[in-house]
């Protein structure tokens, strides 16, 4: 019987000398949420031998932060950037995921410039992809499914983006099955809206069932992305199109989950792009990317000088080393 483990579960701190990184930065006090977050799933990993190399690899994934102090800008506040750290890069480690969603949310944002000087006014689409909830052993033939169901869709003659990003996501279901679906974020002409082109909601969802071959889906969610010189969502978007792969308090709640997903997913790909979005993003990131994340390499090099924080796993809490 494996126990569950609290998100929230933190141990009061003995010395209150301390300086600890959530107090040192309060917008850094992220680092304590998915450090605590990996502390936990690597203990539900070292509760069944067969999965110790992965406990042991988050055991010491970002147990040591070297973080540099910005230049003041204009408002003369100064920001921590992270210089040095070692990241474990187990695909359901919380702090990697965040890194890496923080990588390729950079990249996307890097490329709209150009995207933009190439198709004046793009318009935005965000389209959730769902299925029947599949048992835990027919996760992964499931999502193979899903995978060939999408080549099918963006092969038909009334596809409509010029560039797409889609990633997986699979969540605990109500019934106890895993939930996977696609969250998609793509960018189609401004005709899109007002020529024979437009595509329904309910004409989304007959796509989506002709190309799973399942005339059982009842639903697909399309929402139009606002621009964002409109104070639009389109970060948002991003954001949601390109966060973690599982929800951790979804394998709080149920540790055997965790271990279904771990088994069913085994080296497979979630993150995929088209279209004039081809090759944007991979998922082996390195750890210097990791490290930059959502910063610039020329942001992460002039920061300085560096405060190294250790984690705390009794208070978990990032702690200054003196």
């Amino acid at each position: 019987m494996v126990a569950k483990i609290s998100l929230s579960a933190r141990s009061p701190i003995v010395n209150t000398d301390d300086v600890c990184l959530s107090d040192y930065s309060k917008k850094d006090a992220k680092w304590d949420m998915h450090r605590g977050n990996t502390q936990s799933i690597s203990d539900l990993y070292s509760e069944r031998a067969k999965y110790s190399k992965l406990a042991n690899r988050m055991g010491v994934c970002s147990t040591f932060l070297a973080l540099g102090r910005s230049d003041p800008d204009d408002c003369g506040e100064t920001k921590l950037k992270l210089k040095e750290a070692k990241f474990c890069k187990v695909r359901h480690c919380p702090v990697c995921q965040w890194r890496r969603a923080m990588r390729n949310t950079r990249k996307v944002f890097e490329r709209l410039p150009a995207l933009e000087a190439e198709h004046p006014n793009l318009r935005w689409l965000f389209l959730t992809l769902t299925i029947k909830n599949p048992t835990m052993d027919n996760l992964r033939s499931t999502i193979v499914s899903m995978n060939a169901a999408w080549k099918r869709m963006i092969q038909r003659k009334d596809w409509p983006a010029l560039g797409w990003l889609r990633a997986v996501e699979v969540t605990l279901g109500q019934d106890g099955n895993p939930h996977p679906h696609f969250h998609v974020l793509m960018c189609v002409k401004p005709s899109y809206f007002s020529g024979t082109g437009y595509i329904k909601q309910e004409t989304w969802l007959q796509m989506w069932r002709d190309c799973m071959r399942d005339q059982s889906i009842m639903e697909v969610d399309i929402r139009v992305v606002k621009p964002k010189n409109k104070g639009g969502n389109l970060g948002a978007a991003v954001v949601e199109t390109l966060k973690y792969s599982f929800k951790p308090e979804d394998v709080m709640r149920d540790p055997e989950f965790l271990y279904g997903l771990t088994d069913q997913l085994h080296k497979m790909r979630f993150l995929a792009c088209g279209g004039s979005l081809k090759g944007l993003l991979k998922e082996n990131v390195s750890n210097k990317e990791m490290i930059v994340g959502d910063e610039t390499t020329e942001e992460v090099d002039q920061a300085k000088p560096l405060l190294v924080f250790k984690w705390r796993k009794t208070d978990r809490r990032y702690v200054m080393k003196r």
